[in-house]
């Protein structure tokens, strides 16, 4: 496994810049390992939240890079999650709406990634805004996904402090009252 690590900026001039025909990338990666599918993933998931999420955004650009039985497994007890597990390209769009409810802005301040082939594991250090307060968190999200045939099959997030994001957004989960 390799260890890389890359910021918005270069992450943006790799992806844009490192196309070669033939579907393979300057590096020598192919166009559909499970990290290149995610540096387009984040970069439509980003301008659709950016743009407004559901009713304002067109989804067409995220629903790209989405297996048709994408399936996104959310830890409960955060304003986005709702059911926990959402399925499909009509679920990932439902689940895309609530987020983008939630949150005003998000900036992928760092990223590493391991792995290879279909699977991969992402360190994001992520900036949010939330609508609701206009308060920001920087946090990181490690996620596992998964990739079949150039889009994403599956993707595990695990937040680091999940009671930050919940706090910046002024966000109580249900049983959990203030004292």
């Amino acid at each position: 496994m390799t260890l890389e690590t890359m910021t918005t900026e270069t992450m943006t001039t790799t992806d844009l810049a490192g196309e070669r025909a033939g579907g393979s990338r300057a590096d020598g990666r192919s166009r559909d390992d499970a990290w290149a599918v995610m540096e387009r993933f984040y970069a439509a998931e980003a301008a659709y939240v950016a743009a407004g999420g559901f009713g304002k955004a067109g989804y067409d650009e995220v629903a790209a890079h989405l297996d048709p039985e994408v399936v996104l497994h959310q830890a409960p007890g955060l304003p986005f999650t709702g059911t926990g597990t959402w399925r499909g390209h009509e679920g990932m769009e439902r689940f895309l709406a609530a987020f983008s409810e939630v949150w005003e802005s998000m900036e992928f301040l760092e990223q590493e990634h391991w792995g290879d082939g279909d699977t991969v594991v992402v360190r994001n250090r992520v900036r949010f805004r939330a609508r609701a307060t206009g308060r920001e968190v920087d946090t990181l999200i490690l996620q596992l996904v998964t990739v079949r045939d150039g889009r994403m099959l599956e993707c595990r997030p695990f937040y680091w402090d999940p009671a930050a994001v919940a706090d910046v957004c002024a966000y109580r989960p249900a049983g959990h009252g203030t004292v």
